[in-house]
């Protein structure tokens, strides 16, 4: 049977937190009979949603990993991606949204335009993926959606056009009006299965004919047949407003807007019908690749099987069988036994295993030609890799990978879970590219970064149950430094006489301080009176006391040390006595130097709605920030402050709570400033206590 790419829909489901995306999901593969029982999300039957197949997804009611599956809908193919909505996944999201054609974008009837709908939309126009609005939750108390579709026009700038009117609302929601066809639909059945359609009720016909002529205005701009037969004044039929919608619709320039409750299973199947209808099939939508072998041209890619191959590795799970490497094809296909060239690394790859995934059951397939989205098994590659057919120089421009934000310190219980925590770190962050693990080298934790406190909360929790790893975390330690603050003088000599060949070795000279650098080291010695062989001994003396100071065991920058007198002894000098001597002479000066400790400071940049202006600023200058600017960026405003790594520890939880979820902020390290007295005279406190524990 020849697949017909006209009837194909590639789409994601997409909203804020708790928006109802799972549960629509479940809903719609109910429908299509992908599956034969409905589960709700909280998992309160101890099944879960499908789509949430993690452990962990089913006890929190959340979901953490994007996950694909496919359905049919009257003779449309439809591949659906549900992401989750808590900006600490963002990258799944930002995964999905950069193979889809079209999406669904839902918003809550009750809380409507929230923080994570304004990141989705964002994404979207990244991308430029047309969508659909579905309002969601028409059964609450307080669901009002004309204020949602009012907020998509004000907050989100959509052109936004009410497609379908309510039935009643919050307990009372029965139904929806239909604007295109003119009827009332309603929904029966223990599972909303059966579709009935009525006359248009008394009260609501009035309302309804003024929103009819809305829709039909606004889908007249994008269609010339449309505009004929509204001016000569004829019936317009059902066809001609779906295809002025469509052509908005594509255009981005339009965004019809449906009405629902997955929940109480009303208005899914009208949204099943928007999504053929609406939403493009891969044909209409036009992809580039870049041309490696002419300047990165971008060249159009053509939406055909018989065409050498180019696809995007998007998502990449390592599962108990091996590598699952989820792709889309946008030219060419993929077949069992294809060798194909992977571009980043240059590698030719056999492929074995095709398959077709629904949520984490597989289905064997034997290829996937353009325009479909599906996986492979077993082959070596990243997130973001591009595959072509051998002697093919191009290349898929990757998704956009936001930085992370905040970092955590992880210490492994045992010998055995520090073998399985390095398993989990090395599978965690080929998966996730926001999700990065390092050793620190001064101070030897493990440090784990990403893109919120639940992501880094999430990935510890699954290193406990799917490695096995005990493991304890805590506040990274913050990498401060000492210092000197002005010049000292020494004048050292070793000696050391026990029987036998003694040590002798005398060091005069100077420090200072320099900015930045670790150490400079300068040889002033004349008539010489340190023998030449032994100056890089005492420059190894003195740089072994750098690594940890005098002070607080900090590593010690920025300092100069000058060496320009000293003697030797034709017998008892060697370069273990010249070390040591180096060693002591630095001990006599350090103190008079006048150390101080410093600290890290980042340059941290909060981009939040005007409105929460004044509790940002407060925010940062209670964590000791200097606000160094602020400007304006329409309805967002971005604030440069310079502030402490030390007091950075938490703040994404604390700007979020500040700005109702609508704020994000980005770190990066600036330079090293010195410690107030009274945090350096804590910080002194503390290790004199941690050294009595010690003992």
């Amino acid at each position: 049977m020849k697949k017909d790419i006209h009837k194909v829909r590639n789409i994601g489901i997409s909203a804020h937190i708790d928006s109802g995306k799972t549960t629509l999901t479940e809903r719609i593969l109910f429908y299509t009979k992908r599956i034969y029982a409905m589960h709700d999300v909280k998992g309160k039957d101890g099944v879960g949603a499908t789509m949430d197949s993690m452990e962990l997804e089913k006890e929190r009611g959340i979901t953490i990993a994007s996950a694909a599956t496919f359905c049919e809908w009257r003779d449309h193919e439809i591949n659906i991606i549900d992401t989750p909505g808590h900006v600490d996944f963002t990258i799944e999201v930002e995964r999905s949204l950069r193979v889809l054609d079209g999406a669904i974008l839902v918003l809550c009837a009750v809380g409507g335009v929230q923080s994570q709908s304004i990141t989705v939309d964002q994404q979207m126009k990244r991308y430029k993926v047309p969508c659909i609005a579905f309002v969601n939750k028409c059964d609450r108390s307080g669901a009002n959606p004309f204020r949602v579709v009012d907020q998509l026009k004000e907050k989100l700038g959509h052109n936004a056009i009410v497609m379908q009117l309510p039935i009643g609302l919050e307990a009372n929601f029965s139904g929806v009006v239909d604007l295109v066809a003119m009827k009332a639909v309603y929904f029966e059945g223990e599972k909303g299965e059966t579709v009935r359609i009525e006359d248009i009720p008394k009260h609501l016909m009035q309302e309804a004919l003024e929103r009819r002529e809305e829709l039909i205005d606004a889908a007249s701009m994008f269609s010339d047949s449309l505009t004929e037969a509204i001016l000569e004044e004829q019936d317009v039929r059902e066809e001609l407003i779906l295809e002025g919608v469509r052509r908005g619709v594509l255009s981005r320039q339009l965004t019809p807007v449906l009405m629902g409750s997955a929940y109480k299973n009303k208005g899914v199947q009208p949204l099943l019908d928007a999504v053929t209808h609406l939403l493009p099939c891969p044909l209409d939508v036009e992809n580039y690749a870049m041309d490696m072998d002419n300047d990165q041209r971008p060249s159009i890619l053509i939406n055909d099987a018989r065409k050498p191959l180019v696809a995007l590795a998007f998502k990449i799970e390592e599962g108990q069988y091996g590598q699952l490497s989820y792709v889309r094809v946008y030219q060419g296909s993929l077949a069992k036994g294809d060798t194909i060239v992977n571009v980043r690394s240059g590698k030719k790859v056999k492929v074995g295993r095709v398959i077709r995934m629904h949520a984490d059951q597989m289905e064997d397939i034997n290829v996937i030609p353009a325009g479909y989205i599906g996986a492979l098994f077993g082959v070596d590659c990243t997130s973001g890799d591009t595959f072509v057919s051998p002697g093919i120089g191009l290349t898929l421009t990757s998704m956009h990978i936001p930085a992370p934000v905040i970092s955590l310190a992880i210490f492994p219980k045992d010998n055995k879970s520090q073998i399985n925590v390095s398993k989990a770190l090395a599978r965690f962050t080929k998966e996730d590219p926001t999700f990065n693990a390092h050793v620190n080298d001064e101070t030897g934790d493990t440090i784990i970064s990403g893109m919120g406190e639940l992501h880094l909360e999430v990935y510890v929790e699954r290193m406990r149950r799917e490695y096995a790893a005990d493991v304890i975390t805590s506040v990274p330690r913050v990498a401060y430094r000492e210092t000197i603050t002005q010049r000292a003088e020494f004048n050292y000599t070793h000696k050391k006489q026990t029987g036998g060949a003694g040590q002798f070795g005398r060091v005069a000279g100077y420090m200072e301080p320099i900015s930045e650098k670790e150490l400079v080291f300068e040889n002033k010695v004349v008539g010489g009176a340190i023998p030449t062989q032994f100056i890089s001994a005492c420059e190894k003396g003195f740089k072994e006391c750098l690594i940890k100071g005098p002070m607080m065991e900090f590593p010690v920058t920025g300092i100069k040390i000058v060496i320009n007198d000293g003697a030797a002894h034709t017998v008892d000098s060697s370069d273990i006595a010249f070390q040591a001597a180096a060693r002591g002479a630095f001990l006599q000066a350090y103190p008079n130097a006048k150390p101080v400790i410093q600290q890290p400071i980042m340059k941290v940049v909060v981009e939040t709605p005007t409105e929460f202006q004044g509790v940002v600023m407060g925010s940062l200058n209670q964590r000791r920030g200097m606000i160094v600017g602020s400007q304006d960026e329409g309805l967002f405003c971005a604030i440069e402050a310079q502030v402490p790594l030390a007091e950075m520890f938490g703040y994404s939880t604390v700007l979020r709570s500040l700005t109702q979820g609508q704020a994000q902020f980005t770190m990066e390290f600036l330079t090293y400033k010195q410690v107030p007295q009274s945090i350096a005279e804590e910080l002194i406190k503390k290790a004199a206590e941690e050294k009595k524990n010690v003992a």
